[in-house]
């Protein structure tokens, strides 16, 4: 999915996101608005994994 598409189906995305990734708040994801590289850098810094993990496993979530 492409960053536009991202951002045009956001609030069906932070659902997906919220239940993959319960630890995120809701101004972390207000925070995001349908940033591919916001969203990336929030769940590196929460979770602690590799870049090209959680762009995998973002990736993987969108296609779902």
């Amino acid at each position: 999915m492409n960053e536009d598409r991202l951002k045009g189906n956001w609030e069906e995305m932070r659902g997906k996101v919220q239940r993959k990734w319960g630890e995120l708040t809701d101004d972390e994801l207000d925070q995001v608005k349908g940033s591919r590289k916001e969203l990336v850098g929030i769940l590196q810094k929460r979770y602690g994994k590799a870049k090209d993990e959680i762009e995998r496993e973002v990736k993987s979530l969108e296609e779902s």
